[in-house]
């Protein structure tokens, strides 16, 4: 007598997500002439595991080269200071 195991079975469940998702895809363009504010944590984190950052601007990227050799994002810098009322132009 011979006992066969049944084949098991496949099923394919789909399920369609209706949640609109924001584009974290680096972006091309002006962002890339400038450093970009982001809290320094953030940035030591992303230096060392190489995940992505979220600038104060809202550009998205791994952050790779020295931020001292490009000028600051004018639009991060103009947030920053919106952030820190009366304190003048200082940088973080």
């Amino acid at each position: 007598m011979t006992t066969e195991n049944p084949s098991p079975t496949v099923t394919t469940i789909v399920k369609e997500r209706t949640d609109a998702r924001p584009d974290l895809r680096p972006e091309e363009g002006d962002h890339e002439r400038f450093s970009h504010y982001v809290p320094k944590a953030k940035l030591t984190e992303a230096m060392v595991m190489g995940t992505p950052v979220i600038a104060l601007c809202g550009k998205v990227w791994v952050p790779s080269r020295n931020p001292d050799r490009y000028p600051v994002c004018p639009e991060c810098k103009e947030i920053w200071q919106s952030m820190r009322p009366g304190e003048g132009d200082d940088q973080a």
